[in-house]
């Protein structure tokens, strides 16, 4: 152990305030008025998380006195002051004339004698640790920047590979003049921050030779819907600028932060980016780095494995969890690391607390609906789950900026903090390059503008003028509309809601909307539908996956070898998908229940998946032919159906979400639900063990006629009113000839739902409904709550008026039971 002076604190404080320089592990995060919110943020990491095994590189710091110490010995404060007296940051013309004289001022005034030689002492001493001229990134870290409800990302320069002590010092002094960079200013009046309050410390931090292998940008938090639960981590190859400029669609990884704080590996999504170029060292040239392409088998690979995806979420959650204890609250984190490609080492290389979504309101839902449609003109990916409208004005330059007019679509390439005088003024902003994590991308976040980001040709797909509709409300992927389409904007309080008896479940298909219905109060999912994930994220027909090599169709081979070029297995790829799928649902409500219901395609309906016509036979009345259970067992699939238990045991076992709830659709008789749970079991589904409940869909007449065995074979049952009204009536629910007779309210439908609730209660087994009939109508709920199922599974938009309105029944049925218990005899 290495034994320190012990120096009064009195004295040591002054000599902190007082000192030029300071190294990171001489600061914490109580030195922001010092040394900045970032090489704070670097020095309280060191202290404190690299005894945890977090790596953070090492460096050191001039300090917010030697800044303002050169301001004042040189006489710039009062040269400023007047400089700004006029200053019309609305005005960009008149914005980037202040800014320039400003940084001019700074520049044209050498550094005191003292603080140049305090930095190159600094700066000699990194070099005996790490080798002659190392090699160092040189970053602005301001008194106001990194806070929890302001970031200031990007605002002042930053400057990579910088060798040697002369270009150290230029570096840092140029640095010094980026706190009056145009974005800077502007970023401040907009922040309400005092131009002359704000100081700004240099950080000099050891490089890490991510040029030579990868790196990126992480959040613990879900950077659009505010999940809390969700680590997103981007990578690309080379330096970081890339992904932070977003000049880079970068590969995206989503992890589940509690099931990986017990051990597991819950990776939940990849998705591969185009990642077409890097930035690297420019050994022997002008500039410190330059950017490269990247051959094209290196954009095919994921940049990081999955060992290194866990090890930096499971930092994130360190960091996390860190911040939020010294704050005393909840504090999601916006985190940068680097892979070194010397050592393989991963390292974090900075931290701030997310901005965005852990300053939003937890009591007020809002939500964006279209209410018509229109061509679509251009997709990428949705930042925010908003909607913004208005005549598109694309801008390829940054001096271009002043053409910009309040309420238009900025469309451009990219952007960096030097667009953001505009950006503020935007409906919406589409462009062709970035990811979720890039600049335009938090900047919009930031100032609740909708946005589009890596939508690859946007600027030469949408004309200057022309009336256009972003829409960010359709999941994941977002979509530019011709025109201004109609949409409602719908506000729910969520706080004060009653408890009910009965379960509110939701009734979910798209992974890519499960985090976002999450923050919907309600107890779990009733049904997770596999058939949007097959049909959407798969596509391809799993027979035709597994018999690959056997395909006739040459099309339709070349199509699925070029869906499924990242895996040499080709069935691997539909586990892949369907267990991410799934997982994301699960961990969207985790812990609460998620039954899924296992695929229910008919065969018309597989036959329509990429090579599915030469596994399907074709059936006169497929409603009520292949499908379901039958399907599990039978020869000429179950080999199929072991790829979905393979994904559910995934999901399971390995990523540790053990509320998935599988249910078995369309079982026609006790002895075919028999033969399903012993198919699963082959593949390590096994009732009963870890936790596993299977459930059954009650939708024939046979499992409400036999509800006393299937009550012997299933753990629950889940009442499809759809196929039990339509089997029910005798009719076909896709004619339209017999449309009008079909109705879930019909009293022959209501009394086999009682004969089902009924049964399932004698028996201990839990029921619910998870069909359309209580989304629908009110009075149908009310029917079904009066009986006492367990449970009521709702599309989305029905959650919270079905909710008080059963609260409304039990509260009226209790009081009715009240009145019974005390009525005279």
């Amino acid at each position: 152990m290495t034994h320190k002076l012990a120096i009064p604190e009195k004295q040591l404080q002054i000599s902190k305030d007082k000192a030029l320089i300071l190294w990171f592990d001489e600061v914490g995060i109580a030195d922001i008025p010092l040394v900045g919110g970032k090489n704070a943020s670097l020095g309280e990491m060191i202290q404190q998380l690299t005894p945890k095994g977090v790596n953070v590189p090492n460096g050191f710091a001039t300090t917010a006195y030697a800044y303002r110490y050169f301001i004042e010995s040189a006489g710039l404060d009062t040269k400023l002051r007047e400089l700004f007296a006029d200053l019309e940051v609305e005005n960009v013309n008149n914005l980037r004339q202040k800014g320039k004289q400003a940084r001019s001022l700074i520049l044209e005034t050498p550094f005191p004698p003292d603080l140049q030689a305090a930095i190159a002492s600094a700066y000699d001493k990194l070099c005996d640790r790490y080798g002659e001229s190392t090699d160092v990134a040189v970053r602005s870290s301001a008194t106001a920047e990194d806070l929890p409800d302001a970031s200031f990302a990007g605002q002042q320069e930053t400057y990579l590979n910088v060798h040697g002590c002369t270009s150290v010092l230029e570096c840092s002094h140029k640095c010094f003049a980026s706190i009056f960079t145009d974005r800077a200013i502007s970023y401040r009046q907009l922040r309400g921050f005092d131009h002359f309050d704000v100081a700004l410390s240099v950080g000099v931090q050891k490089m890490v030779r991510s040029d030579l292998a990868s790196s990126g940008v992480m959040f613990s938090i879900d950077t659009e819907t505010g999940f809390k639960n969700a680590a997103l981590i981007t990578a690309a190859y080379g330096l970081g600028e890339n992904i932070v400029q977003g000049a880079v669609n970068p590969d995206e990884y989503l992890v589940f932060k509690p099931t990986l704080k017990q051990g597991f590996r819950p990776i939940l999504d990849k998705r591969l980016g185009t990642k077409k170029i890097k930035m690297v060292y420019d050994i022997g040239g002008s500039k410190y780095t330059k950017n490269v392409s990247v051959a094209t088998t290196e954009r095919e690979k994921f940049a990081i494995n999955d060992d290194e995806i866990l090890q930096l979420a499971q930092w994130a959650v360190l960091i996390e969890e860190h911040y939020s204890q010294v704050r005393g609250t909840p504090t999601p984190m916006d985190i940068e690391w680097a892979k070194d490609g010397n050592t393989g080492e991963l390292f974090i290389v900075q931290a701030r607390p997310e901005t965005v979504q852990s300053q939003k309101s937890v009591t007020v839902l809002r939500s964006y609906k279209l209410q018509g449609s229109s061509a679509v003109l251009a997709k990428g990916r949705a930042v925010g789950e908003a909607i913004g409208q208005g005549k598109a004005r694309v801008i390829l330059e940054v001096s271009e900026i002043a053409e910009f007019e309040a309420g238009e679509v900025l469309v451009t390439n990219k952007t960096d903090p030097d667009w953001e005088p505009i950006m503020k003024k935007a409906s919406a902003i589409v462009t062709n390059s970035g990811g979720r994590t890039c600049h335009a991308a938090i900047i919009a976040r930031e100032m609740g503008i909708p946005a589009i980001v890596g939508t690859g040709d946007g600027t030469k797909l949408l004309k200057n003028g022309q009336e256009i509709t972003v829409s960010c409300a359709e999941g994941e992927e977002g979509k530019v509309y011709s025109g201004l389409v109609p949409f409602a904007v719908q506000e729910s309080a969520i706080d004060n809601l009653p408890r009910t008896r009965t379960q509110i479940l939701m009734n979910v298909g798209n992974p890519e909307e499960a985090f976002g219905l999450s923050a919907i109060p309600c107890d779990g999912v009733g049904l997770a539908r596999l058939e949007f994930i097959i049909a959407n994220h798969i596509k391809a027909h799993p027979l035709a996956l597994i018999h690959f090599n056997k395909l006739v169709d040459k099309s339709v081979k070349r199509e699925i070898a070029k869906l499924t070029a990242l895996y040499e297995h080709k069935p691997d790829f539909f586990t892949d998908k369907l267990a991410h799928g799934i997982g994301t649902i699960a961990a969207a409500f985790y812990p609460n229940p998620v039954i899924v219901r296992m695929s229910d395609f008919k065969s018309n309906e597989y036959a329509n998946l990429l090579g599915g016509r030469q596994f399907e036979p074709k059936e006169e009345n497929p409603m009520i032919g292949w499908r379901g259970a039958s399907r599990y067992y039978d020869p000429n699939y179950r080999e199929a159906y072991a790829l979905e238990c393979k994904a559910l045991k995934r999901v399971r076992n390995e990523m540790g979400l053990t509320n998935v709830i599988p249910m078995i659709p369309f079982c026609r008789t006790p002895e075919e639900g028999r033969k399903v749970l012993a198919e699963m079991a082959k593949h390590g589904l096994v009732k009963g063990e870890n936790g596993l409940q299977v459930y059954v869909m009650c939708e024939l007449p046979s499992n409400v006629i036999f509800a006393d065995e299937f009550a012997q074979v299933f753990d629950g049952f889940s009442i499809g009113s759809n196929d039990l009204t339509q089997l029910t009536l005798g009719l076909d629910r896709d004619s339209a000839l017999v449309a009008h007779i079909f109705d879930e309210r019909n009293e022959a439908v209501k009394r086999m739902v009682e004969i089902a609730i009924k049964a399932a209660k004698k028996y201990d087994r839990k029921i619910g409904i998870c069909g359309q009939a209580p989304s629908d109508y009110p009075e149908f709920a009310r029917f079904l709550v009066e009986l006492g199922i367990d449970s009521i599974s709702l599309n989305p938009d029905s959650v919270l008026k079905t909710l008080l309105d059963v609260a409304k029944v039990e509260s009226t049925a209790s009081m009715m039971d009240l009145v019974m218990d005390v009525a005279p005899i």
